[in-house]
């Protein structure tokens, strides 16, 4: 029998938590074994319910989800953490993913991506729902003049975060660069780059790039 992914909340408000609980209770894969209405004692929470995902706000009365986050790094992750958010500011996304976050969602999101997210993790893939993976993308890109701004149209083929990739190899950037910019590993950039190659029976960059300039993704 399949175990189920433990998953403990983490949110000042009760009504956010119970709602939560519900909406995740409907998965049969998922159990919701935990919750913390503060920040103060969220890691020995986490191990006393042997969590597998930790959902977690930043706004949390006596320590703020970015302290639980360092205390989460200065004494071993005990379980997998998405940061359920109010905010959307890229200078706090980016240092809660340094800190050791798996995912981040906006709370606008939470309602159609919180499931897709937390299995994501728990495959240890990185997770932003849609509207923060597009402000990411777009603020990397913005000043460069070969990026074609009117590109993201519907694509068969790949999927939005590939064709995000492919369009930033060809406009030259390294592995390690799209992996900095976009909080994914390097690892999850070398899959993309493969899984696009096998879905584009494309051999090299080249092909990349001439697919990118045929499908409009770059400007010449």
């Amino acid at each position: 029998m399949k175990e189920k992914i433990r998953i403990h909340l983490a949110d000042d408000h009760q009504v956010l938590i119970e709602g939560l609980a519900n909406l995740l209770c409907t998965v049969t894969d998922f159990e919701v074994v935990g919750h913390s209405l503060d920040g103060t004692t969220i890691y020995e929470d986490v191990l006393k319910t042997k969590a597998d995902i930790l959902l977690l706000d930043i706004s949390m009365p006596d320590k703020d989800g970015i302290k639980v986050l360092k205390e989460f790094g200065q004494k071993k992750f005990p379980c997998k953490v998405i940061i359920l958010s109010s905010y959307d500011d890229l200078k706090i996304i980016k240092l809660v993913m340094k800190l050791g976050a798996k995912g981040y969602l906006t709370k606008k999101c939470a309602g159609e991506n919180i499931i897709e997210a937390i299995n994501a993790v728990h495959l240890d893939e990185e997770y932003f729902d849609n509207y923060i993976r597009e402000k990411i993308f777009a603020s990397f890109t913005k000043n460069n003049p070969k990026f074609n701004k009117k590109s993201f149209t519907e694509n068969q083929l790949l999927t939005s975060r590939e064709l995000e990739v492919i369009t930033l190899i060809s406009l030259e950037y390294s592995g390690k660069e799209i992996s900095e910019q976009l909080f994914i590993t390097l690892n999850t950039v070398e899959t993309h780059r493969k899984n696009i190659m096998k879905k584009l029976k494309i051999k090299n960059v080249i092909g990349l790039v001439k697919y990118a300039l045929k499908n409009n993704l770059i400007n010449p």
